[in-house]
């Protein structure tokens, strides 16, 4: 359920965030402080810009960047701990959220709208960000999961090391 409703959450924000910015002329900025602004900026390309015009590859990447994280959260995660975990479940939802949210638009739009600016990082979206937050909580929840098992003494096979109550 959690899985589902951090999902809902973050495309929720991130399409409610973007209709208000297209609102707004493309290149205006409505918000700035400091190093800090909010400007309304299309995007035909992945995150830094990188893969410009490839609306149609990017959307097909989406879409099976959807159903990976589906197959994990449905199918694998009854059968490890490490994917059944509260913290991982929160995780997958970030990144599915953010995938939707963001193949939302290149399916509606053709492009992806941003509109967050950090004066040394290129412009992103909600989306984005919970896909990047979810893939760094994923990892570090991973690094974590098998830093924790301990490995079996050389020439002890794993039915040999476990032992019965």
């Amino acid at each position: 359920m959690l899985f589902f409703v951090i999902a809902l959450l973050v495309t929720s924000a991130d399409q409610l965030s973007k209709f208000w910015i297209r609102s707004h002329s493309e290149g205006q900025i409505i918000f700035r402080t400091g190093f800090f602004s909010i400007i309304h900026v299309n995007n035909t390309g992945a995150a830094f810009g990188i893969l410009q015009d490839q609306s149609f590859l990017l959307t097909i990447a989406g879409f099976a960047g959807i159903l990976l994280i589906l197959f994990f959260a449905f199918v694998i995660s009854h059968r490890s701990t490490f994917l059944s975990a509260t913290p991982t479940k929160l995780a997958l939802g970030l990144v599915l959220g953010g995938t939707i949210g963001n193949l939302t638009d290149r399916l509606r739009f053709g492009q992806v709208t941003d509109f967050i600016s950090v004066s040394i990082w290129p412009t992103f979206n909600i989306a984005d960000s919970a896909v990047t937050i979810g893939v760094i909580l994923f990892a570090y929840l991973f690094l974590v999961s098998t830093k924790d098992e301990k490995p079996l003494p050389p020439g002890v096979s794993e039915e040999q090391g476990q032992s019965t109550p």
